[in-house]
């Protein structure tokens, strides 16, 4: 008897963002379930081209890297009919690029808001919109990685969290527009992954003792949560799944 074949075979998925870090984890999870990947970056070209040639080491023509600057309005519509190009369908969409810092009450500026509003919104909303015929074809699937301070505001970063706060209203409003042919889910990560440059040892295991779990999680957990909705969730639209370890359960502030 053959063996059965990977659920997502022939599967198309762009993931922005999917250099490294949590969009990486993604890419290759999906790949080994036998999608092919479309890597979208904007300036880490080196990570982005080692990602796709491990994958098309594995396995031959499955997997493809391409540059956009997702504050571009033209970069970013053309971006699907890009993937489309290469491979001749898109399946999944996963909206992971994000920029994230801090952005104190009396010292925000309209460049900050416009950086971390256009990332964290307005590229998954456009993208989403370009997509949107190719991903009715397909009886497609979009995935937003929010953050659980898109539900529970962090101190400091006000803008980043009205930014996640609007990309999970986003995901329920595109789940009600694109049905019943698309399929929109969003993902919360909790602690996973600190950010870029983070040094503070005694705020991190306070961050991980308010844990339910009192541990972190990983790049991989998100993944998962990924690979759950594209494989096994086909019932699963206008959900918000929280992948933090219990964080959300603690009423403690940061």
């Amino acid at each position: 008897m053959p063996a059965a074949a990977p659920p997502l075979k022939d599967k198309v998925v762009l993931i922005t963002g999917a250099a490294r870090r949590i969009g990486a984890a993604i890419a290759l999870g999906f790949h080994e379930r036998g999608a092919r990947v479309a890597v979208h970056y904007r300036s880490s070209e080196a990570e982005a081209m080692k990602l796709v040639a491990g994958m098309n080491a594995r396995r031959r023509g499955s997997a493809v890297a391409i540059a956009a600057d997702l504050h571009d309005m033209t970069a970013l519509a053309a971006l699907p009919g890009a993937v489309i190009k290469v491979f001749g369908r898109l399946d999944i969409l996963v909206n992971n690029a994000s920029t994230f810092y801090p952005t104190p009450i009396g010292q925000i500026t309209a460049a900050q808001f416009d950086d971390l509003i256009g990332t964290n919104l307005r590229a998954p909303l456009f993208l989403a919109q370009a997509a949107a015929i190719e991903l009715r074809l397909r009886d497609g699937l979009i995935i937003n990685i929010a953050d659980i301070h898109g539900l529970r505001p962090l101190r400091r970063h006000a803008v980043y969290s009205a930014a996640k706060a609007a990309l999970v209203m986003l995901t329920r409003s595109l789940a009600r527009e694109l049905g019943p042919r698309v399929r929109v889910n969003a993902i919360a990560p909790g602690p996973v992954l600190w950010p870029a440059g983070a040094a503070d040892a005694a705020l991190r295991r306070r961050i991980v003792a308010r844990t339910a779990l009192k541990r972190m999680g990983s790049p991989e957990d998100i993944a998962k949560a990924a690979l759950f909705f594209a494989s096994d969730a086909p019932f699963v639209t206008g959900e918000v799944l929280a992948v933090d370890g219990g964080r959300l359960l603690g009423g403690e502030k940061r």
